[in-house]
């Protein structure tokens, strides 16, 4: 589910970001913008269709929330939860920039606020705006490839930052791709004064229909000891027929 590989040297980085010549040369052969699209698309298609599951772990209590969920391009994003009762039937819409959650046991729907859409969502390390994919790499955010200083010499490393007149709260994202399959293993987010925030890990890649894809993601917000959240992809369907009536607030209340 989830998106966010979002100028080189960025003031107060805590990360020790060196660029060699090695580095420059690198970054000549290699089509960023290139590389840049493909980890933006992995995930997304014309049309989509998955069933996941979250695993939400924090010091005091655990839960997996088992979910279904539909795209279509990037303007449309529904998620249904089926599993837990307790949670069953809750559910998230979000057509182009405006989003709604529906909550079946007060039987309303609410309106998520732009000012909201970096809470977090159904108590989860993931935000809204992670779960629904407001915001694209490849087009909000400039990109530089950069050498860290890592014995890692089969990854690329691109230092990511957002638009000046965007309302993306993140100073800077690195991130690490494979640079044989363009997979990305690890994001890292930076507040505006360069201090690590969070870390997002990639694993288990596996292969759905004929897009091979990381199927699991961990979220671990450095701020919260002990706090982390898990998604898992169980089945997933890229370029497909959706129906276009899954994605309104009709169906937000129908609980099918």
């Amino acid at each position: 589910m989830i998106n966010r590989f979002y100028s080189l040297l960025v003031t107060g980085l805590v990360l020790t970001v060196v660029l060699t010549g090695g580095a420059r040369a690198e970054s000549d052969s290699l089509d960023i913008n290139k590389l840049i699209k493909e980890v933006d698309d992995l995930y997304r298609s014309e049309a989509s269709y998955a069933e996941l599951e979250m695993e939400i772990v924090t010091p005091h209590w655990e839960r997996t929330l088992v979910m279904k969920s539909w795209t279509e391009g990037m303007d449309k994003t529904f998620i249904r939860i089926t599993s837990p009762l307790k949670e069953k039937g809750v559910a998230t819409l979000r057509i182009k920039n405006e989003m709604w959650n529906f909550l079946p046991k007060t039987n309303k729907v609410m309106k998520i606020p732009p000012s909201m859409m970096m809470s977090s969502w159904m108590g989860s390390d993931f935000t809204n705006d992670d779960l629904v994919k407001e915001f694209s790499l490849f087009e909000d955010y400039t990109y530089e490839l950069i050498k860290l200083d890592t014995p890692a010499t089969d990854l690329h490393f691109i230092n990511c930052i957002p638009r000046e007149d965007l309302p993306i709260v993140w100073g800077n994202i690195v991130i690490a791709v494979t640079k044989d399959k363009h997979l990305p293993v690890w994001q890292k987010y930076y507040d505006e004064k360069g201090n690590l925030m969070r870390v997002m890990t990639y694993a288990e890649v596996k292969k759905f229909g004929d897009r091979l894809i990381p199927a699991m993601m961990e979220m671990v917000p450095l701020s919260k000891e002990g706090h982390r959240t898990i998604i898992r992809y169980i089945d997933i369907a890229f370029d497909i027929e959706v129906d276009k009536e899954i994605f309104s607030l009709r169906n937000l209340r129908s609980m099918k």
